[in-house]
Order: structure tokens, then sequence, then C-alpha cells
């Protein structure tokens, strides 16, 4: 035997065990091919059967590849377009938004329509259509935990007044257009009273998250007017998504009764989380330790979402109210809820939305805006939609004793829809109340009520510079008047 330690007793080892290594593999491998050998006995009388699936045969997409090349596609370009969005000093919801619409047959669809099949067919959309659902459903959760009750049970006069404002003008005037617009864009078989309280709820949203954000991004989080925005958003939201939920429950419900019985059932359900399961909640919570939720907590946070979320759908109101429910009873400490929005919106803003967008996208055919009378219809939207949501929160901003700019200003901060909207949109769709044109146009409306808030807001901050420069040469005149 070779002296301890060295090279040549490392060979030694070596040479020991690489002969019974090799035995040991050529015995096997030669026992195996030995039993498929024996094995193939077996087939003889047996009838050829088909090919088990033709999904695997060389170079055929499995349906967990598609997914996961439209997974790839959707967020790369959603990325691409939010960035460039920023660069231009928009939300980049924004661009996310318009990466989407670009994924569907508004342009990949129109230019390259075998890339467009291969990438996105048709069998495949079920599985994207979940998906996104999935990631608006958590979306909603942190929309919820996001909501400051605080500020609701404080609220202002002003806030009150120009939230509520925001939205009946808005909704007024929605139903009018349907009149116009009935006709010639609603859905065969949809009766008019779900059309036109749809049409209006679709004009009355405010996008809450991307208003807060673009509040931050411009620094007006602290100041009086982004309180009043950020309070009059909060006001407006929990407004407009009750409303949203009578409408889908009269336009699920076959009749007026089954329609009252659903109100009836959801009502119920928001006393039973608000007064019992809320609280619950709390407790159970708070007897860990403060800040960071555990796994465990994390988890029965999780179920509570999916639990809620069910029984909305079941109700008949939408998954989304349940989840939007349990986000708003969740406990109230700030360091809690900080982790919790965290640990979800990294996920869904980053992989699930960007493939909310992209069905949207594919839902949105802008193509059928094939003629001046739909683009004229399209612009009358995107107007009535502005001169509600913009004009009436101004006018009442003004009659509470805002300055005409600050509440210019809040007007285009309300008129911002964004992401909201299309989960709006996306419900009447689901429901069979907007065709595919009222559809297209809508969502432009959206996108350009978004697009146009920065633009507003800028143009308020030069008017407001313009006016103090003015007042500083008038107070300079008036002083060197005086001495002279």
């Amino acid at each position: 035997m070779p002296g301890d330690g060295g090279v040549g007793y490392d060979r030694w080892v070596v040479r020991r065990t690489l002969l019974p290594y090799a035995v040991l593999v050529l015995v096997f491998v030669g026992a195996i091919i030995a039993v498929l050998g024996h094995g193939k006995r077996l087939e003889e009388g047996r009838a050829a059967a088909p090919p088990a699936a033709t999904a695997l045969d060389a170079g055929a997409a499995t349906p967990l590849g598609t997914l996961l090349a439209q997974i790839i596609v959707v967020v790369v370009a959603a990325r691409l377009c939010g960035r460039l969005s920023a660069r231009i000093g928009q939300p980049k919801v924004i661009g996310e938004i318009v990466a989407g619409i670009l994924l569907g047959p508004s342009l990949l669809g129109w230019v390259a329509p075998a890339v467009s099949l291969s990438l996105f067919p048709s069998n495949s959309l079920g599985t994207l259509k979940l998906l996104a659902e999935v990631g608006v459903v958590l979306f909603m959760f942190v929309v919820g935990l996001e909501l400051d009750l605080e500020s609701l049970r404080g609220v202002a006069h002003t806030a009150l007044v120009v939230s509520h404002a925001s939205i009946l003008l808005p909704y007024f005037l929605g139903v009018v257009l349907s009149l116009v617009l009935y006709r010639s864009l609603a859905p065969a078989g949809v009766p008019f009273v779900p059309f036109a309280l749809f049409m209006g709820i679709a004009m009355s949203i405010t996008a809450f998250p991307v208003l807060a954000r673009i509040l931050e991004e411009r620094g007006l989080t602290r100041t009086p007017l982004g309180s009043t925005a950020i309070t009059c958003a909060a006001v407006d939201d929990v407004t407009a998504w009750s409303i949203l939920a009578i409408i889908v429950a009269i336009g699920k419900a076959q009749g007026l009764a089954s329609s009252g019985l659903t109100v009836l059932m959801a009502a119920s359900f928001i006393g039973l989380m608000w007064y019992v399961v809320g609280p619950a909640v709390r407790w159970i919570i708070g007897r860990g330790a403060p800040g960071r939720p555990s796994k465990n907590i994390l988890a029965f946070v999780l179920l509570m979402l999916i639990g809620s979320a069910l029984t909305t759908e079941r109700i008949g109101i939408h998954a989304l109210f349940g989840a939007f429910l349990v986000g708003v009873v969740m406990p109230r400490e700030a360091t809690f809820r900080a982790e919790l929005v965290q640990r979800l919106e990294e996920v869904s803003a980053i992989l699930f939305l960007p493939l909310f967008f992209a069905f949207t996208g594919l839902r949105t055919q802008i193509g059928l805006l094939d003629s001046v009378g739909s683009w004229l219809m399209c612009l009358a939207v995107i107007a009535v939609a502005t001169a509600g949501k913009l004009g009436g929160s101004m006018a009442a901003a003004r009659l509470s004793g805002m300055g005409t700019l600050d509440a210019f200003s809040l007007g285009a901060l309300m008129n911002t829809r964004g992401l909201m909207e299309l989960i709006v949109l996306n419900v009447g769709y689901e429901l069979g109340i907007l065709s595919p044109r009222i559809f297209a146009m809508m969502v432009l409306m959206a996108l350009v009520t978004t697009f146009s808030t920065a633009p507003l807001l800028a143009l308020a901050d030069r008017l407001r510079k313009r006016r103090s420069a003015s007042v500083d040469v008038e107070n300079r005149f008036r002083q060197h008047a005086r001495v002279s």
C-alpha cells in the first residue's frame, strides 16, 4: 500500500474504485438492455396505435411552451414601452397599456398576422386570460391595502363634493351619450338600461393608483393639492366600485327580483366582512410579531383573498370586489401593509399586469374604427369623458373655494383613468354589454385621458409661474410708484 498522503495515494484510490465502478455500470446497463429486449416481444399480437400526442412532434409548440413564449414577449414589450413612456414624462402604465395594444390585432396582427397567430393562437387565450385575471385580483387587493380609511373618515368638504361631482356629472353625460351610441354600438340583445348604466360608470372611473404615482413623481403628495386629490380619488374609488357592483349584479341577473337578491347578498357579505371578518382577521394577525408578516401570515392572507374573491364571484358581482374588500379590512399597521404591498405588487406589476394589458390588447381592434363616423364617435366619447370628469371636478372645486388653477389641476388628476378603466371595460366585455367597437373606443379614451394628465398639469404650472411673475412685476411697479 502506498504511503499515506500525497499524489501517489490519490492515484491508488482512483485505481481501486475505477474497476468496481466500471463493472457496476456495465452490469446494470446490460441488464436494462436485456429487459428492454425481452419487453419488445410483448408487442407481438398487439394492434398498432396512433401517435400518442402530435403536440410532441418535432417543431410543435406545447401549451406550456406557447405560454412561456407569450410571457417573455409580453414582459419585454411592457418593460421597454414602460421605460419609453417614463422618458417622455408619462406614467409607465401608459407604455405598458400601449405595449399590450401593439401586440394585438391593431398592429402585430395587422403587420405580421402569421407571427401573431403563432404567438397568440386562439386555443391559448384561455390560459392567458386566467393568468391575467389572477393578476388583476392581486392588483385590486393591493388597491384595497393602499386605501387610507382615516382620510375617508375625516374627509374634507372639498374632497367629498369634488369626488361625488366627478362621478355624477360624467355618469349623467355617459347615460345621455348612450342614447346616440346604443343603436349602432351596443351588442345585439343587450337592453338599453345595462348598456347606459355601464357607459355611465365607465366615464366616471378615476385610476387611484396611477394618480398616486403621478403625485409622487411630481413631488405633490404632501401639498394641499396632492392631499385633496388623493382623498377625492379614494372617495371616488369606493363610490364608483360600489356602483359598479350594483351594475354588474343588474347585468348578470335575469329580472328585477334576481338583481335585488344579488345586491342583497352582496350587501350582506360586505357587512359580514366589515363587522365580523375584518376585526377577527386584525385580531389574529395582531397576535403575531408586528411589522414584517411571516410566511404563515402571508399564506393566511392569500387564503382570505382567494376565499373572498371566490365568494363575490359566486354571488355574481365579480371576484375583483372580494379582493378589494379583503385589502380594505386588513390591519391598518403601516409596516404590515407596506410589506404586503411590496411582496405582492412586485409580482403583480412585473408579471401578471402586463399579461392583462396584452389580453386587453388582443381584444382591442382599432381597425374596427374604419370610417369617419366611427372616429367621430370615438372623439365624442373622449370629449364627453373629459368634459364630465375634468369639468365636473373643476367646477365643484371652484364652488368649494379652491383657486382656478388648483381646481383645474385637480380636475386633470381626477380625469386620469389608466388601468382601473381597463379593468372596468373588461368586466363589461365579459358580460357582453360592450361590443368590440365600443370596447376599442373606450380603451382609446382611457389612454388619451390618462396621457393628457401630465401635459395639463405642466400647463397649470406654467400658468402659475406666469401669474406669479406678473404679480411680482406689478408689486415692484407699485413699490416704485410709492417711492417716486
